[in-house]
């Protein structure tokens, strides 16, 4: 089901280049016709719709959540953007993030913000080879928490190594819900239906048949 936020959220990130068609090599060494790059979110008014694209998805899931994390070093500006979100529709819930390296002098540690507590849902951008969501749930783990499910911003909805992709192996491995504000799907669907963008179509779709799932669930 294609949304009317979804379609909003492709339509910035296109225009904003955020988004980008071309050739690129991904870090499993396929050539992509798309690359979706985050670290664009970089000036206030962006990662404040992003924010707001984030906290529209994780209502729409109807996940329960009592915090949320963001993982080194992405994932530290998408949980606050979150998080401002959140408390702009009345919400208002405590967030955490770590280092990279553990400090070893004034509060220390390796984990900043508030105490990891309750169901804990991690935020990220994409997720690819699923690292940073296994380290943050061994984090969550070890704080006496519990990991309540991801929420991302891009789901690409191609294979891994085996037969499934990135998302569906951490929710088989962890049984986590992930969330994404958009996926492949909806990409599509976009570009097959804004003139202007057809043109990226088919290398989508060729990529898309060659690489690609039937479904994240």
């Amino acid at each position: 089901m294609h949304t009317p936020f979804q379609h909003q959220f492709l339509e910035y990130v296109i225009r904003e280049n955020i988004l980008q068609f071309g050739e690129f090599i991904t870090k499993s060494g396929r050539k992509s016709p798309y690359f979706f790059n985050a670290g664009l979110f970089n000036h206030g008014e962006s990662l404040l719709k992003l924010g707001r694209f984030y906290a529209k998805a994780l209502t729409n899931s109807g996940i329960p959540f009592d915090m949320l994390f963001g993982p080194a070093y992405k994932g530290i500006p998408l949980v606050s953007s979150l998080a401002i979100a959140l408390a702009e529709e009345g919400r208002s819930v405590p967030f955490a993030f770590n280092r990279k390296e553990a400090k070893n002098h004034g509060e220390g540690g390796i984990l900043v913000g508030a105490a990891l507590q309750g169901r804990v849902l991690i935020v990220d951008d994409v997720i690819t080879a699923g690292t940073s969501v296994r380290e943050s749930v061994a984090l969550i783990e070890q704080a006496g928490a519990l990991p309540a499910g991801v929420v991302i911003a891009l789901d690409r909805m191609e294979r891994g190594q085996h037969a499934l992709s990135a998302v569906q192996e951490i929710q088989n491995t962890y049984g986590l819900p992930v969330v994404a504000v958009a996926n492949l799907d909806d990409l599509w669907y976009y570009l097959s239906n804004n003139p202007q963008w057809t043109r990226y179509r088919d290398a989508v779709e060729e990529y898309r048949a060659q690489y690609g799932i039937s479904s994240s669930s």
